[in-house]
């Protein structure tokens, strides 16, 4: 009987929710105005030292959290914002939303991330959700290059910046790499080496980052004499499985017609089409030299080495998620650092990349 009396008591407590403790209670715990309360929130207006521990102190007594939402629509400044992004599966998609984070959390914002498998459904779906959670403002990392309804809305409203991403036609804010010189850059190191029979496994053909960089590649050959369309392509997602693919499609013709050199739009196809070459029994790069685009952390783990062009996504991301920040609140003026909307590209020769065995 006494276990059973004892147990009743907690049974109670646990059922009971207390109420949420409001700005109303602070200032009578410590014994100031209302006012006073948001002037110490906020960190505005003049409160004595002496009073702003009294306040500080109620609210850590009460466990008082103030309403950021509305907080935010008083102040103008943002408090949360969304990251859409195609996955993480990616190094470089990982990246890209580390370097947001970084940036966010330096500003005591919250972050939301969306994945999206570069589905535009999913791009639509996540976009609406921003806009219905009343979040701040979108970095938007596109998987598929479409338009959707509630991005353009989104986008209307100014709350959009897209990352090593655009869409043409509209002058939405971005923070991009030059896809294009380093393509051009890499495609010339893989010429200086003699190539001169060329594959090219593009990325997805409707994202501007695969235009430019197949741009690039295309004006390096046009410098070496070679017609680019004459060139085979294929172009793959940016996924593994899609460079092992398309590298097999190029690379299973007579020895005779077969590429020396493949250009992969990013380090996750050639990858795919390194693994491929294996598995076909060719020699890297003694039959096939192949090439990436990224220079992920994988990149100089691969035996030989991927040749790459390194970009930073972490860069891209941190940049993006400040140029946001500076669109939402104007004003604050506490972040007076640069923001870099072009960030630069650099070669990286490894050893995946060797003089062809067979001249044409």
């Amino acid at each position: 009987m006494r276990q059973k009396a004892e147990l009743q008591p907690a049974a109670l407590v646990t059922s009971e929710v207390a109420p949420r403790p409001t700005i109303r209670d602070v200032a009578r715990v410590a014994g100031v105005a209302v006012s006073t309360v948001s002037y110490v929130v906020n960190d505005s207006g003049h409160v004595s030292p002496e009073t702003r521990l009294r306040v500080t102190s109620a609210i850590r007594a009460l466990r008082y959290e103030p309403n950021t939402m509305a907080r935010n629509l008083k102040t103008g400044k943002a408090s949360s914002i969304g990251l859409i992004a195609p996955d993480l599966a990616n190094p470089y998609f990982a990246a890209v939303a580390a370097g947001v984070q970084e940036a966010a959390q330096a500003s005591d914002i919250l972050l939301v991330l969306c994945t999206t498998q570069s589905q535009p459904h999913w791009e639509d779906y996540y976009s609406h959700v921003v806009r219905a959670r009343r979040l701040d403002g979108l970095i938007f990392l596109s998987g598929s290059g479409m338009l959707t309804a509630s991005l353009l809305e989104l986008i209307q409203r100014g709350l959009v910046v897209l990352v090593d991403e655009k869409l043409p036609g509209l002058d939405v804010p971005a923070v991009t790499s030059n896809n294009r010189r380093g393509a051009r850059a890499v495609a010339g190191h893989v010429l200086d080496m003699g190539h001169r029979r060329i594959g090219i496994i593009g990325g997805p053909p409707q994202l501007w980052t695969a235009e430019q960089r197949l741009s690039g590649y295309r004006e390096a050959l046009a410098g070496a004499g070679i017609d680019p369309d004459g060139v085979p392509i294929l172009h793959g997602d940016y996924q593994q499985a899609s460079g092992m693919v398309a590298a097999r499609a190029l690379l299973d013709v007579p020895a005779a017609e077969r590429p020396t050199a493949l250009l992969c739009a990013n380090d996750m196809m050639a990858i795919g089409a390194m693994l491929c070459c294996r598995e076909m029994g060719l020699r890297i790069p003694g039959d096939v030299s192949v090439v990436g685009f990224d220079d992920i952390p994988m990149a100089e783990l691969m035996e030989p080495g991927l040749t790459s062009v390194r970009q930073s996504g972490h860069a891209l991301g941190r940049a993006a998620c400040r140029l946001l920040l500076r669109r939402i609140n104007p004003h604050d003026g506490k972040d007076e650092e640069e923001v870099i909307t072009n960030q630069p590209t650099t070669l990286i020769p490894r050893g995946s990349v060797g003089a062809p065995a067979r001249q044409p």
